[in-house]
């Protein structure tokens, strides 16, 4: 069927960007030597969402200048969380992915999403032209675009119609993957637009939205991709004369991603952008089924889990102190002691000085 044959889709090892992003990968999880993770490939990742932190911009630091003024002191930093499912129980319609066996993990989202996409590159090819073939038929003559965009999400395929758009109008998907300026001066405003403010220069990166639950790009005003531009959308139709693609629809599509295939042997091989995304990750394996699960970033993990609207992380859980918790309560006992000490001597001068008004009272 359609939906397996675009559910079954896999980032692929042998992109540029995987080999890339798996040999840098090897180096920081291993001190430089070279790690063993053919189990990945009995996985599917499952992308779970991405979070904003605040972070101190280091770059400030070494460039120095008289620019510095208008540089972003507190830049920000765009975090990826997702899942390993195993291969037979990944579910692309869950949110979670799966709900036993699985490792949680979190990545730089400029890690992730070059990785992913430079997979993509290999596998997009042979997805799209599948459901170009069945919307086509499904929507037949209706030219108004809506029926496609409907028939594309429902195959979670937006992302064709979207490089289509890229291809059309010239614009370089991959050059984008990290925070890059766009250059707007050869370009001719549209109908009505304000002419550019030479003094402005733009940016282009993915951000996180819908409440993190997809990453789109969007048009920034400083390199770090950090402030948002005033009318982002509209800005850049006005100077470009089209719609910023994946301005709307994510550049990641929520299908499970097999990270590897049998060969002859019935053995799974990983494919190599799945292992780069591994071995650059953080990870929480307390529910994986190895021999040695890493915990190490299990309470990192466990503290994003709620987001706010912005996309910016916040605590789920706050960490109890016990010895304050000890110290609250001991305070309160005390007090609830003290005032009860307090009435018992209240009433008994209370009783003390009825007697003593007795004991003076006039003989009749």
């Amino acid at each position: 069927s359609l939906m397996a044959a675009t559910s079954t889709s896999a980032l692929s090892t042998n992109s540029r960007a995987g080999r890339a992003l798996m040999s840098e990968a090897r180096r920081v999880e291993n001190n430089g030597e070279d790690g063993d993770y053919d189990f990945v490939g009995e996985y599917s990742i499952k992308f779970q969402g991405c979070h904003h932190v605040q972070q101190w911009n280091s770059n400030l630091d070494q460039d120095g200048g008289d620019n510095d003024e208008d540089q972003v002191r507190i830049m920000t930093k765009r975090l990826v969380r997702f899942r390993l499912c195993p291969i037979d129980s990944c579910n692309s319609d869950k949110s979670s992915g799966c709900s036993s066996k699985y490792g949680d993990y979190i990545v730089d989202m400029s890690t992730f999403v070059q990785s992913y996409m430079g997979g993509m590159a290999d596998e997009k090819d042979r997805v799209c032209e599948t459901v170009d073939e069945y919307c086509q038929e499904a929507c037949g003559n209706n030219y108004d675009g809506s029926c496609l965009e409907t028939c594309y999400d429902s195959y979670d395929a937006a992302f064709c119609l979207e490089e289509d758009l890229a291809e059309t109008y010239g614009f370089d998907v991959d050059q984008y993957l990290e925070c890059n300026q766009v250059d707007f001066k050869n370009r001719r405003l549209s109908k009505g637009a304000r002419k550019l403010n030479d003094q402005v220069e733009y940016y282009i990166g993915p951000f996180c939205a819908a409440q993190g639950g997809e990453i789109h790009f969007g048009l920034f005003t400083d390199d770090t991709c950090t402030t948002r531009a005033d009318n982002g959308d509209s800005t850049f139709y006005n100077y470009a004369g089209y719609n910023l693609p994946f301005g709307d629809d994510s550049l990641i599509p929520n299908r499970c991603l097999k990270c590897g295939y049998k060969d002859d042997n019935g053995e799974y091989e990983t494919n190599e952008a799945c292992s780069n995304i591994y071995q650059m990750s953080g990870k929480c394996e307390t529910r994986m089924n190895v021999d040695y699960p890493n915990e190490s970033s299990c309470d990192y993990i466990e503290g994003i889990k709620i987001i706010r609207e912005d996309g910016v992380i916040r605590t789920s859980s706050i960490r109890k102190s016990k010895s304050a918790a000890v110290a609250i309560g001991v305070f309160i006992t005390l007090s609830v002691l003290l005032a009860g000490y307090v009435f018992y001597l209240r009433t008994k001068l209370s009783r003390a000085q009825i007697n003593l008004q007795a004991a003076n009272a006039p003989l009749t």
